[in-house]
């Protein structure tokens, strides 16, 4: 992992497209801004992976076979072409 110290107002560059920049720190908490483009996913990491635990428990879930059964009905509901 690479360290680096910045001030408020200073920023880094990551691959010439993704800007992020010290906007305040107060105490410990420290507020950041990020350029980057549209197709560039960015999410806060406890977001990320809260979102994947659910994810991972709804996969798991015992509701999948109902939810395989509905799909089937519904695929046995399409005309035939």
């Amino acid at each position: 992992m690479l360290v680096l110290a910045r001030k408020v107002g200073q920023s880094i560059v990551i691959n010439d497209t993704i800007e992020l920049l010290v906007i305040e720190v107060r105490g410990d908490q420290v507020r950041l801004g990020i350029e980057a483009p549209r197709s560039i996913p960015v999410h806060r990491k406890e977001l990320l992976e809260q979102i994947r635990a659910e994810n991972v428990k709804a996969a798991t879930s015992s509701d999948t076979d109902t939810i395989v059964q509905t799909l089937g009905g519904l695929h046995d509901d399409q005309p035939s072409s």
